[in-house]
C-alpha cells in the first residue's frame, strides 16, 4: 500500500472511532496522580513510529504483531468493549463477553496495521498534562506531517488497577466517529445480539490482515 502524507490524521480518525470519554462515571484526581499518563502517551507516540517507519517493509499481518503488544498496553480493551454492545453487555454471558472483547481487540489492531503503512518524516509533541474531569488526565500533544501541517491531539487517560489506560484520543476538530461506530453497532446488536457483532468484528479483521 503506498503511504499518503495524511495517514497519521486518517489513523487518528479511525482510532477515536474506538474509544470513548468517560466523563460521567469518575470522580477528579489531582496532578500528583496524573504522571503516568504522560509516560504511557509518550511511550505510545514512540512505538508507533517506530512501527511507522519499518511498514513499508512489512505485510500487514506483521505490523498487526508489532502493534499488538503497544495496544494492549495503551487502551482499555475490554471497557471499550463493553462501551461498544451497550445495554447488550449486561445482557451477554461471560463466554460472549470475552469473544466480544478479543474481536474488538482484533479489529482495532488490524484497522491500525492497515493504516500504518510508511512513515514520511511525521513528529508528535507532547505539549502539557492537566487533570481532567472526572478522574481523568488529559494529555494535549501537537502532529506535525511532512507538510507541516499541525494537528493537535488530546489524550484522555484514566488510571486503573492494571495502570494508567488511554480512554480516548480527541482530535482538534473536536469530531468524533465513535457514535457513527456505536450507531453502526448497535443495529447488529439489535438484530443479532452480541454474537452477531462477534461475527461482524472478526470477519473485518481478517478481511483487513489478508490485505
Amino acid at each position: 500500500m503506498e503511504y499518503q502524507p495524511k495517514l497519521s490524521f486518517k489513523f487518528l480518525s479511525q482510532l477515536s472511532a474506538f474509544l470513548f470519554l468517560l466523563f460521567l462515571a469518575f470522580p477528579s484526581i489531582s496532578m500528583s496522580e496524573s504522571h503516568g499518563a504522560r509516560n504511557l502517551v509518550q511511550s505510545f507516540q514512540n512505538d508507533l513510529v517506530k512501527v511507522m517507519k519499518i511498514a513499508e517493509s512489512l505485510p500487514v499481518a506483521d505490523r498487526y504483531d508489532r502493534l499488538a503488544p503497544v495496544i494492549d498496553r495503551t487502551f482499555h480493551m475490554s471497557l471499550m468493549a463493553q462501551i461498544s454492545s451497550g445495554n447488550q453487555w449486561q445482557r451477554a454471558i461471560k463466554e460472549d463477553r470475552d469473544e466480544l472483547v478479543m474481536a474488538f481487540r482484533r479489529m482495532s489492531i488490524a484497522t491500525l496495521a492497515t493504516l500504518f503503512s510508511g512513515y514520511n518524516g511525521e513528529v508528535f509533541k507532547i505539549n502539557d498534562e492537566r487533570p481532567g474531569p472526572q478522574k481523568t488526565t488529559v494529555v494535549t500533544t501537537t502532529l506535525t506531517t511532512s507538510d507541516g501541517a499541525n494537528i493537535s491531539i488530546a489524550y484522555i487517560a484514566r488510571k486503573f488497577k492494571i495502570g494508567w489506560r488511554l480512554i480516548d484520543v480527541i482530535l482538534d476538530s473536536g469530531i468524533s466517529e465513535l457514535k457513527v461506530r456505536r450507531s453502526e453497532y448497535r443495529q447488529v446488536l439489535h438484530k443479532q445480539g452480541v454474537p452477531g457483532l462477534i461475527l461482524l468484528l472478526n470477519n473485518k479483521a481478517n478481511e483487513l490482515i489478508s490485505e
